[in-house]
């Protein structure tokens, strides 16, 4: 795994499209989960109110809810890392060079699971990123600390974690398939914002008495973190990560990995 990874580092670290998408993302991430004090006085100040309670009085950043709430927030944004990996595995066929590494030694098993590496990379620096930055904003903000406090609900952190490297492996699976740069960011997005949440909706609609469609790929990812902030209008909320879920989620990874696995056996390797 290192020396794939190593082969995905030569191709990445000269690359500066790579590079210029990173930084952005990273940008944004940060400015927007710490930037919603911010917004909450920003509403106060207009004289906003959320079912009577003043915003700029949440306690978003509080250890006690800080890992939850950022990494539902987070989970947002991870569209545009999958944006990221559809682009490194489609030019792999624009220029050529899977067929490279295929004639230089690698097999297609190697192939994909240097990706996978690349995607493991991301997703844990990723994450890390969301830990500093939440501690950082905990530490400014809470008024309760300590380490058992701060560690309290950090496993909403491997959700994340399981979450955002879930979704890669997703969009991973979509680039195989279609190999177009644009048509597949299109179709990912698509799919992701409009066509799955869409297609739950009428499901749930028409089938009320089921609830298959809470099985979706995309729907059973997003339920790893469920939305915290009720709990602040005093609505119950589920604010733990459910094995049940974490099990699903899994299943889907292995599912995602495997057909990528069969398509690169499958598919002529010139593109």
């Amino acid at each position: 795994m290192p020396r794939l990874l190593a082969i995905e580092w030569i191709k990445l670290r000269s690359y500066r499209p790579f590079w210029i998408l990173m930084i952005l993302y990273f940008m944004v991430l940060g400015l927007v989960l710490s930037g919603v004090m911010l917004f909450f006085e920003y509403l106060a100040s207009r004289g906003a109110e959320l079912n009577g309670i003043d915003p700029s009085i949440i306690p978003f950043y509080d250890f006690a809810d800080i890992w939850q709430n950022m990494t539902y927030l987070a989970t947002f944004l991870k569209i545009f890392l999958g944006f990221i990996v559809v682009i490194s595995i489609t030019n792999e066929y624009s220029y050529k060079t899977i067929r490279q590494h295929i004639i230089d030694g690698l097999n297609r098993w190697e192939f994909l699971a240097g990706k996978l590496s690349v995607i493991l990379a991301i997703t844990i620096v990723n994450t890390l990123f969301v830990f500093v930055l939440g501690l950082i904003l905990g530490w400014i903000y809470s008024p309760v600390q300590g380490i058992d406090i701060v560690f309290e609900n950090a496993g909403f952190l491997l959700a994340y974690l399981l979450d955002v490297f879930a979704f890669l492996t997703f969009a991973l699976l979509v680039g195989l398939l279609i190999k177009r740069t644009g048509f597949t960011i299109v179709l990912l997005a698509l799919y992701t914002l409009f066509i799955e949440p869409i297609g739950a909706l009428v499901l749930s609609i028409e089938f009320s008495e089921y609830t298959f469609h809470q099985y979706f790929p995309i729907r059973a990812i997003n339920n790893l973190i469920q939305v915290p902030f009720g709990k602040y209008m005093f609505q119950e909320v589920q604010d733990y990560v459910a094995l049940g879920d974490v099990a699903l989620v899994m299943i889907y990874v292995g599912l995602f990995i495997l057909l990528s696995f069969r398509l690169l056996k499958a598919r002529d390797i010139s593109g």
